[in-house]
């Protein structure tokens, strides 16, 4: 009976470790009940690249539509990166195509009292890089969505991102930090033109899993 007592006791120990170690967050920057699954990795390592490089204009394709409501899902990147901002001094533009993302992505914005640190514009992504002069110290690059199986949208999906690096690349610098979501998709996922152009003009990839982190330099 003893036995069957301490297995049980070891039994649960052990699930409750596993809970805990598949729960990923983002704290101090969150509180601990936000999941950020798949990609909190990359972005732990993003925002500390930025604090690193001191990083004060944030550009964003693609706002999180949901504020923090699906963390893990999305990655709820407008309110980390606006949070960040607002924390740092720094600035995140954050455009996306679909008035009503935008709208949802403001109440969440304006709700967590970061307005004066983060600027949503309603825009075709590439219009609006293509209009963009301040140096870009942190692009992240999530804006027409990718599909599983679909082939004609997966090709229309990294051709709209490799466009949209094409009008925003004479803004970026040797510091720029540059995030891609949904990578680690079929067929190379959004960032596959993306990086194979950055990679060829003196990029590397600092990190590849869900999403891939570039950097110019070594760093």
């Amino acid at each position: 009976m003893k036995f069957v007592i301490a297995l049980v006791v070891v039994l649960v120990v052990a699930a409750l470790i596993r809970k805990i170690v598949r729960y990923k967050t983002l704290t101090p920057l969150l509180p601990r009940k936000y999941n950020f699954g798949k990609r909190r990795d990359t972005l732990r390592e993003v925002l500390r690249l930025l604090d690193e490089r001191g990083a004060k204009v944030l550009v964003e394709t693609g706002v999180a539509r949901m504020g923090l409501e699906k963390s893990k899902g999305d990655g709820a990147s407008t309110i980390v990166f606006g949070l960040w901002s607002t924390q740092n001094d720094a600035h995140l533009y954050s455009v996306d195509i679909d008035p009503e993302a935008t709208a949802k992505a403001g109440e969440a914005v304006n709700a967590m009292e970061l307005g004066d640190h983060v600027t949503l514009v309603t825009s075709d992504s590439v219009a609006y890089l293509a209009d963009f002069t301040d140096a870009v110290d942190f692009l992240y690059l999530d804006s027409y969505d990718y599909h599983k199986t679909d082939t004609s949208i997966q090709q229309a999906s990294q051709a709209h991102h490799l466009k949209e690096i094409e009008a925003i690349e004479g803004c970026l610098h040797d510091g720029t930090v540059i995030l891609i979501d949904d990578c680690d998709m079929p067929n190379g996922g959004k960032g596959k033109l993306v990086i194979e152009r950055l990679t060829a003009n003196g990029w590397t990839v600092h990190m590849s899993e869900y999403q891939v982190i570039l950097l110019r330099d070594a760093g």
